[in-house]
């Protein structure tokens, strides 16, 4: 297991240049909302935003456009075909895949729902799409019915669950996963090939060739709605701007717990909510900066 210092986690900050222009920073394609669902998007977007990515679009169920368009200020959005009841429909396969193939990075999963079928738009997107991929929230739970399908992706995979997802998808109970949260992350992704954080107090991350990273950043106050769409943002971000998937994870973990630490110190965790860690971002890359 290796401990993950400041001084570890500066060295993978990636380089910004001064003739950079919005394309050197990337692109990443975010899947997300359902009806009830429609903050999961943009908390993923600004988590991006936040993580120094160029471009950033959202790709949602068409009929929601009207409760997500107007908070993508910063943000490009992509409309997909639904189903009648707000959810992403079988039909949004070939446009998500070809919007998709011309990006550096896609995020899917957050605020999805699970009918039968976003879950099957799921499994054939994670099949199909040979781009680094992060799989969050409802893109877990849809792929627990059938987690076979990462070890015939062409791309790479990162997945984000807390541990009700990772028990959902090993088809065992969560205080197993509890109860050895290293071995769990690090035997499924060892058995699936990707790269697993599996969230909570110390974060886990486990790499496919079996390296362990243990995250000291975070608090309880991080225990709430949302902040796990803005860690899949953030990651999904640094992932776009050409970090690799390992150090993506790693980095992200850690301002975005940072980040958390810093809100808490600034109000109370007791009352914090996920955009109080989007506020806290830009001060928490400062404090890796200096």
């Amino acid at each position: 297991m290796q401990g993950v210092t400041k001084e570890y986690v500066a060295s993978l900050l990636p380089e910004r240049p001064l003739d950079a222009h919005k394309g050197t920073f990337g692109h990443v394609f975010i899947i997300a909302g359902s009806r009830g669902f429609t903050g999961a998007p943009k908390l993923a977007c600004e988590g991006a935003l936040r993580s120094g990515v160029g471009l950033v679009t959202v790709g949602f169920p068409e009929s929601l456009a009207p409760c997500i368009v107007p908070f993508l200020l910063e943000a490009m959005w992509f409309p997909l075909p639904a189903t009648s009841g707000d959810t992403l429909s079988v039909g949004a396969l070939s446009p998500a895949l070809e919007f998709a193939s011309t990006k550096q990075a896609v995020v899917l999963g957050p605020g999805l729902s699970r009918t039968p079928a976003t879950t099957d738009f799921v499994l054939r997107f994670v099949k199909e799409c040979p781009k680094p991929l992060l799989i969050d929230a409802d893109g877990l739970n849809c792929l627990s019915e059938n987690p076979d399908v990462l070890r015939e992706r062409k791309g790479s995979s990162c997945l984000t669950p807390h541990p009700g997802e990772m028990a959902r998808l090993l088809r065992i109970s969560t205080s197993s996963v509890q109860g050895d949260r290293a071995g769990t992350a690090a035997h499924f992704a060892q058995q699936f090939n990707c790269v697993v954080v599996l969230k909570g107090r110390q974060t886990i991350i486990a790499t496919p060739d079996g390296a362990l990273f243990c995250n000291p950043t975070g608090n309880p106050g991080m225990a709430s709605g949302g902040t796990g769409d803005v860690l899949s943002g953030i990651i999904g971000g640094l992932m776009a701007q050409g970090v690799s998937m390992v150090n993506a994870a790693v980095l992200g973990v850690y301002v975005h717990g940072l980040a958390g630490d810093l809100a808490a110190e600034r109000m109370t965790g007791r009352a914090m909510l996920a955009r109080d860690l989007l506020d806290a971002m830009p001060h928490a890359w400062r404090c890796l900066e200096s």
